[in-house]
C-alpha cells in the first residue's frame, strides 16, 4: 500500500457542487448565478404565479359564476348500502352515528339517503335528508325514514 492507491472511506465524501468557495473551485466569480439581474442577488425570491413579466395565468383566464355561501353539501348514501350495513351489524336502527362508526361518512358530513338499489330489511333510518324514492323504498319495506 502506498499513497497512489489510497481512497476515501465509503460514504465519507459527497458528490455535489461546492458553490461560492472561490476561484479555485472552478465555479468562482458568479458562483453559477450568471451576471446581473434579480436572480443573481442574495435574498431573491419570485412571487407565486410570476411568469417573467408575461401576463400571469390567473390574470389571463376569465372569472365567472359565484359560490353560494349558504350551500349545503350532503354525503350521499344509497339504500342498498344501508341494507348491507344492517345485515352486517345486525341492527335495525341506522342513524348518522352508526354510519360514522362504519366509516361510510366523516365526522361533520350531512347525510342524504338516496334510492339507488333495493331494500328488503325493515330499517328505521335517521338522516339529514332523503330523496322521494328513498322514502318510498324504506316505507315499502316496512321501515321508517326520520329526518333530523
Amino acid at each position: 500500500m502506498d499513497l497512489s492507491n489510497l481512497t476515501p472511506a465509503v460514504g465519507s465524501t459527497k458528490n455535489r457542487k461546492r458553490i461560492g468557495r472561490g476561484p479555485g473551485s472552478g465555479r468562482g466569480g458568479t458562483s453559477t448565478r450568471g451576471h446581473k439581474g434579480a436572480k443573481s442577488r442574495s435574498g431573491y425570491s419570485r412571487k407565486i404565479g410570476f411568469e417573467g413579466g408575461q401576463m400571469p395565468m390567473q390574470r389571463r383566464l376569465p372569472k365567472f359564476g359565484f359560490t353560494n355561501i349558504n350551500r349545503k353539501d350532503y354525503k350521499a348514501v344509497n339504500v342498498s348500502e344501508l341494507e348491507v350495513l344492517a345485515q352486517k351489524i345486525g341492527i335495525n336502527i341506522i342513524d348518522v352515528d352508526v354510519l360514522k362508526q362504519a366509516g361510510i361518512v366523516s365526522k361533520n358530513d350531512l347525510v342524504k339517503i338516496l334510492g339507488n338499489g333495493t331494500i328488503s330489511a325493515k330499517i328505521e333510518v335517521k338522516a339529514h335528508a332523503f330523496s322521494k324514492t328513498a322514502i318510498e323504498m324504506i316505507e315499502k319495506a316496512g321501515g321508517k325514514a326520520i329526518k333530523l
